[in-house]
């Protein structure tokens, strides 16, 4: 161990003295490498060094000894006379302890802790100093990555908003609280950190002590999961999910809880509406399915009487009451079958090429009888040129009848109907007008609507269900068209338009159906993912009336492994799915080499900006917001680029 003079010499007697010391102090200190161990003397120049020194500043006992020991100092140190200062400090109080920076050799930086110890001789006189220097740079590295690791924490927690995530103290009391605590439950932090959190239980469950049966219960098993109604600030009640986690130290002591609200309230509504929605379906086709069992004898024996040779007049009117009364009936159970095919998705439609004009013939046809029972006339203005649609030409005519058996209904009797004819190189337009009650302003947005009808009156003369314009609307709808209501108000009558994409004769005429420009498609291959199977199911029908090859996949794993299959050239993709977003969806989608390539649509009810960077951040080539006009898809299918 190199080692010299603290100071100046002081006699004889005290040099022995001191170098007796500073020779056991060497033999003590030399071997040890995970502290720098060293002297100064009163200037704080450097007089030993030992092998610990060597090894955290980089420096032999060569290099250093004799040199002011500042140098192991940053700049801004430096600069504020902070070296000299220690050791000011250390002679007049005996030590002095921090941690701070400092610099090796090499320039590089670590973190020390520094104990400066002032040394004295029998006398009291300052001979020197003793300085030990530890490396604590891996200690503050891991405090700071932890010290980091919480702060994101505590901001990703307080960034929430969908979940209201905070903190309980071991008596319940609210210890924290983030922003989605405060949008679901409505107190602000400085509102309810203090008081307990049986404020959000429902009187009647506070009473009987629910908030500590919980507490008790997360302590005895770690955590507690329940659903139920929580309350809210302004005394309203909503239906939530709730996990409470017990909070232990390393010690297992109880520090307190975790408790975590989400706001189920809109999902248990729709999981009511989809129930009360299925019931209602299930019980629409079980209706319907009954009603016509006695029908079929009624209706074959108006036939018979219709060959009988029968004279009575009162007879004959009896058998037309009848006749008419079997007939619709029969249209209602038909819209009620309808009704429930459509909406669980289970109709399929048939693609013929063919003349609207035959279409609205045929129409005109059906409804005959009931626009001659009420004295009406009709106007028909056709096209001076025939149009040609695609579909199928059952649903197509059951649209016109429906809505011409309105007119006739709704317009009192001897009135007018008309049907016009429009049309462009891309769209037909048929307007059916009428001069009869019409519809007021406050039903207008509603009017196609299931069960929707105006006024009525108590006789209910006009008979219906209220589920025919909405049939109307469906079924145009699956054929890529569109239709609307229009009244000046009530007494003032009606007019609605149907739109339906036209093709030209010639090409309707081939086995693959035409785009609505008149040019030759391509047939591709396309993939609907949507939870709500109403949804895709509609999609893949109006898809495939179109000319595409399509396939259709409800969640998220069944999609990508429906995706490795099927190869698709274009995917239409909900995001808000359950299990794995549209985005996460997307991302796969992006890996998977049978689909890389593909067009990725989403078609979403959400539509902020932000949404719309998500879906390109995930790989998503077009954002769609609900509802999408069907010459919205049909255009961006027509200009897709797949590979």
């Amino acid at each position: 161990m190199e080692r010299s003079r603290l100071d100046e010499p002081q006699g004889a007697d005290e040099e022995s003295e001191e170098t007796s010391i500073l020779r056991h102090f060497g033999q003590i200190v030399a071997g040890v490498k995970d502290y720098a161990v060293f002297t100064l003397d009163v200037a704080g120049h450097i007089t030993s060094w030992n092998a610990g020194a060597e090894n955290i500043k980089g420096y032999k006992a060569e290099e250093i000894i004799g040199k002011h020991f500042s140098r192991f100092y940053l700049p801004e140190a430096i600069a504020r006379n902070w070296p000299e200062q220690e050791l000011k400090i250390a002679a007049g109080q005996g030590r002095i302890e921090e941690e701070g920076w400092r610099l090796r050799k090499d320039g590089t930086r670590f973190w020390a802790d520094v104990v400066i110890t002032a040394l004295r001789n029998p006398a009291g006189r300052l001979t020197g100093f003793l300085k030990i220097t530890r490396d604590l740079t891996e200690r503050r590295r891991h405090e700071e990555t932890l010290r980091e690791s919480e702060q994101r924490f505590r901001l990703l927690v307080d960034s929430v908003k969908e979940y209201a995530i905070f903190m309980l103290d071991t008596e319940g009391r609210v210890a924290s609280w983030n922003l989605g605590a405060e949008r679901i439950i409505g107190y602000t932090a400085a509102e309810i950190i203090g008081r307990h959190f049986s404020c959000f239980y429902p009187a009647e469950a506070a009473e009987r002590g629910a908030a500590q049966q919980e507490l008790d219960a997360a302590i005895a098993y770690g955590s507690l999961e329940t659903n139920g109604r929580q309350v809210r600030k302004d005394g309203s009640r909503f239906w939530a999910n709730v996990v409470i986690t017990a909070v232990h130290d390393l010690d297992g002591k109880l520090r307190g809880f975790a408790k975590i609200t989400r706001d189920l309230t809109e999902r248990k509504q729709f999981e009511e509406l989809e129930e009360s929605r299925q019931r209602t379906q299930e019980f629409l086709a079980m209706l319907s399915h009954e009603l016509r069992n006695p029908l079929a004898p009624m209706r074959t024996s108006v036939d018979i009487l219709r060959m009988r040779a029968l004279t009575d007049p009162v007879v004959l009117r009896a058998r037309d009451v009848i006749e008419r009364q079997v007939l619709h009936l029969t249209r209602l159970i038909d819209d009620l079958l309808d009704v429930s095919r459509i909406t669980s998705g289970r109709i399929r439609l048939s693609n013929e090429a063919m003349e609207l004009e035959t279409v609205i013939d045929r129409a005109v046809e059906a409804a005959r009888p009931l626009i001659d029972t009420k004295g009406h006339s009709l106007e028909i203005k056709p096209l001076k040129s025939p149009a040609w649609i695609r579909g199928d030409p059952t649903r197509l005519t059951q649209v016109f009848v429906n809505l011409l058996n309105n007119a006739a209904k709704y317009t009192p009797d001897r009135g007018h109907i008309e049907i016009e004819i429009a049309g462009s190189d891309d769209d037909a337009e048929i307007h059916i007008r009428d001069n009869g009650v019409g519809i007021a302003a406050e039903l207008l947005p509603r009017v196609f609507d299931l069960f929707t009808q105006g006024h009525r009156p108590l006789d209910r003369a006009d008979g219906g269900l209220g589920i025919g314009l909405a049939l109307v609307h469906r079924i145009v709808s699956l054929h890529g068209g569109t239709v609307k209501a229009l009244s000046a108000g009530t007494g003032r009558g009606s007019e609605f338009v149907v739109t339906l994409p036209i093709f030209s004769q010639e090409t309707s005429m081939n086995a693959v159906p035409c785009e609505p420009t008149g040019q030759q498609p391509r047939r591709r291959r396309l993939m609907v993912i949507d939870d709500n199977k109403d949804a895709a199911e509609s999609m893949s029908m109006l898809l495939e009336l179109w000319g595409h090859e399509v396939v259709c996949a409800y969640d998220g794993r069944t999609a990508l492994e429906a995706a490795a299959k099927y190869h698709p050239d274009a995917v239409f993709l909900d995001i808000g799915l359950p299990g794995m977003s549209g985005y996460e969806i997307a991302e796969r989608l992006r890996e998977l080499p049978e689909s890389a390539r593909a067009v990725l649509i989403a078609i979403t009810g959400y539509g902020q900006d932000d949404d719309r960077r998500r879906s390109r951040d995930a790989g998503i080539d077009h954002h769609l917001v609900k509802p999408v006009a069907p010459e919205t898809l049909h255009n961006l299918l027509d200009s897709l680029e797949v590979h």
